[in-house]
């Protein structure tokens, strides 16, 4: 990066072992200059909520000018990249399709290919390791923000693994540099790794939330509350007209591996059902190995919605910049799901063409593992 002068697309995660903040540490280094901020969805600094849209300001500690990502473009714009030689991608990735700092790294990836700039990633662990897959494969007619790629709900891939992969799937000709992590094995927990977990986005306070994102991040597509506005949010998951014990009855009678769940009664203090009491279940993770929150989750939303199903919604749409597709179906990747849940089939039929897909997906991205 010797003369250079760099873009940095960043949020509270983008720090150095000693929890320095990137701009900081980039800013006034005398062999480049970091010139621009970039921040994904939330903002640079992660104090927006989900859905919220975040403009364009000045960082108040470097000067800097900061170009959003998630408000009037999620696309680096070429005014936004006049005076950068070099695009710089240093954010934490929490190891699920859904969460859309990866597809702003893609769109990084378009813009540099697009406008001969540089785009560097600098790679961070997948806090649920990298040894497992799990979920299904999202079809593309289902693509949105929260899927721009055939990915697996759990990837198991690192960002600068998926920078790698979506440059060859996606045919991008870009000049891209993968900086890989030392000491990092694919079995890593990110409590393995020693580094302090910082909050990516707001409701993302601890490593547990991300073990059960893959599948609690669905709840968002109904009318149930993902725990938002409490201190665990989408561990608790509930409404105002749910029995806890029935639900917490239902579920463990899938005796589904390495879950329990606990009847609650819980009140959001903001979004879905701010205010209300609402019953549910906390879902306690007993053994990660042998976890799926994928499958869990699913049958978590199929047995809610059987306790009432004239109560029980599908959330509609707009949702993450799409406004005819059902949430549901782009957050599954597919439409069946929703169908199966709504014919009484029930998901768990799905089960094999899901395994079949993760083997398929496993075969295509191992070329580009890094570790």
């Amino acid at each position: 990066m010797r003369g250079q002068r760099l873009g940095l697309v960043a949020n509270p995660t983008s720090v150095t072992r000693d929890l320095t903040h990137a701009s900081l540490a980039m800013h006034g280094t005398r062999g480049f200059k970091l010139v621009a901020l970039f921040g994904p969805e939330h903002g640079i600094w992660a104090d927006a909520q989900d859905l919220v849209e975040v403009e364009d300001s000045r960082d108040p500690r470097t000067g800097l000018p900061v170009h959003s990502l998630y408000g009037r473009t999620r696309v680096p714009t070429h005014s936004m990249l006049s005076g950068i030689d070099t695009l710089v991608f240093d954010v934490q990735d929490v190891g699920s399709r859904y969460y859309t700092f990866i597809y702003t790294m893609l769109h990084a990836m378009e813009a540099c290919a697009q406008h001969g700039r540089r785009l560097l990633v600098l790679d961070r662990p997948n806090p649920l390791g990298g040894a497992a897959v799990d979920g299904n494969v999202l079809d593309p007619a289902f693509a949105s923000f929260v899927g721009l790629h055939p990915l697996a709900t759990r990837h198991g891939m690192t960002v600068g693994e998926l920078a790698l992969l979506f440059r060859k799937e996606r045919r991008l000709e870009v000049d891209l540099k993968v900086v890989r992590m030392r000491g990092w094995r694919r079995e890593m927990a990110y409590e393995d790794t020693g580094q302090a977990w910082v909050l990516p986005s707001p409701n993302m306070p601890t490593p547990d939330t991300a073990w059960v994102y893959p599948g609690a991040c669905l709840v968002e597509g109904t009318n149930l509350s993902e725990g938002r506005g409490t201190t665990r949010p989408f561990e608790l998951v509930g409404a105002p007209w749910l029995d806890p014990w029935k639900l917490a009855r239902a579920l463990a009678s899938q005796k589904l591996p390495g879950v329990a769940f606990r009847p609650v009664y819980f009140t959001p203090t903001f979004q879905k059902h701010a205010g209300r009491l609402c019953g549910g279940v906390q879902v306690h993770v007993t053994d990660r190995k042998r976890f799926s929150a994928w499958l869990t989750y699913l049958l978590l939303i199929e047995a809610a919605r059987a306790q009432d199903e004239r109560r029980f919604l599908w959330r509609d749409p707009p949702y993450e910049y799409e406004h005819i597709k059902r949430p549901i179906d782009i957050l599954c990747g597919t439409d069946g799901v929703r169908l199966a849940i709504e014919s009484g089939a029930g998901v768990k039929k799905l089960v094999p063409a899901w395994q079949e897909e993760v083997r398929r997906f496993r075969r295509r991205c191992s070329e580009f593992l890094l570790y």
